[in-house]
């Protein structure tokens, strides 16, 4: 079964008043593709490509800046937050079982006013990814609202649990990845640009430049190509969700392969990570005892030194 594509222009940004029949009927399309592949793809959500391409050309001047210039700004370098900053290329294994992966990564993870940000060759860079990390947010909460509505349960139960994003109360981060050239018979054995994993909190909202490389494993354990699709952006359930919805909701492993041999262009996504409230607790929703509560930071925390091991004693 591949990826469905939901039109999301009844509940797009900026819409009010949305009708009741409308949103029961969209909820239960997300909880079609989210009990069935894990992944959806929506249209029409109000964000449109000119910001995606916006955000991924300042990001680039960022990545293709020497490497004395990122260092300062090195994930574990901000005092407010371990996750914010610079992460190198081979510097995480999202597969710990295979060698660091090829692709480097800025995390917007605060928002906060003591932050000190890239200005030197990139004087918007700041502007313009928080700009994006508040849209994202404004999105990934009307997909909150409209799963919970998709179980029958309060439409506020997984909002409740997410007021803090962007501030230092909440590990939710915009992620802005680059992939760099590759030539894909010199790397390491059984490396990857990202190796297999889960994403670890509620949803991911994954925008994508136009090279290929995503792949989902679906429900029959076989990978799936996720191929960019302008103007539209793909969601994925998170871990914690999976935990929280009882395994309704299911979180789906996913990776990103090497270009073919010859092929040397650059790939770039952006991925917005949501998680709860620090201090929230995730217990499942329907009051059984399939998974033991859990403190969302702790949890985010026990992801972190697996994918970072000893490169990174953050945790």
């Amino acid at each position: 079964m591949g990826i469905p594509v939901l039109d999301f222009s009844v509940y797009e940004l900026g819409k009010a008043n949305v009708s009741v029949a409308n949103l029961e009927k969209l909820s239960k399309e997300f909880r079609k593709a989210f009990t069935e592949v894990g992944f959806v793809y929506l249209k029409n959500t109000g964000i449109n490509q000119e910001e995606v391409e916006k955000v991924m050309h300042v990001s680039k001047k960022f990545f293709c800046l020497p490497e004395d210039m990122k260092k300062p700004f090195s994930r574990g370098s901000f005092s407010c937050n371990v996750n914010h900053g610079w992460v190198a290329v081979e510097n995480e294994s999202l597969n710990p079982l295979r060698p660091g992966d090829l692709k480097e990564a800025y995390n917007i993870t605060t928002l906060s006013a003591d932050n000190i940000w890239p200005s030197d060759g990139v004087d918007d860079f700041q502007d313009v990814l928080v700009s994006f990390f508040l849209r994202c947010k404004d999105l990934s909460l009307r997909v909150l609202r409209l799963m919970a509505l998709g179980l029958d349960l309060d439409s506020e139960v997984f909002l409740n649990a997410h007021k803090h994003i962007g501030s230092d109360a909440n590990a939710t981060t915009l992620r802005s990845l680059y992939y760099p050239p590759v030539n894909s018979t010199c790397v390491k054995e059984n490396q990857l640009r990202c190796g297999e994993h889960s994403d670890y909190g509620s949803i991911t909202l994954l925008f994508q430049s136009t090279e290929s490389g995503l792949q989902v494993l679906n429900r029959a354990g076989e990978y799936v190509s996720a191929p960019s699709i302008p103007g539209t952006v793909l969601i994925n359930i998170a871990d914690l969700m999976q935990r929280w919805t009882s395994d309704v909701y299911v979180s789906a492993v996913h990776r990103v392969l090497l270009p073919p041999a010859g092929d040397f262009s650059t790939r770039q996504s952006l991925a917005f990570f949501v998680h709860p409230d620090d201090e929230a607790i995730i217990s499942c929703c329907d009051g059984s005892d399939k998974y033991p509560p859990v403190n969302s930071y702790d949890y985010l925390l026990s992801r972190f030194n697996d994918t970072y091991g000893n490169k990174q004693a953050l945790v």
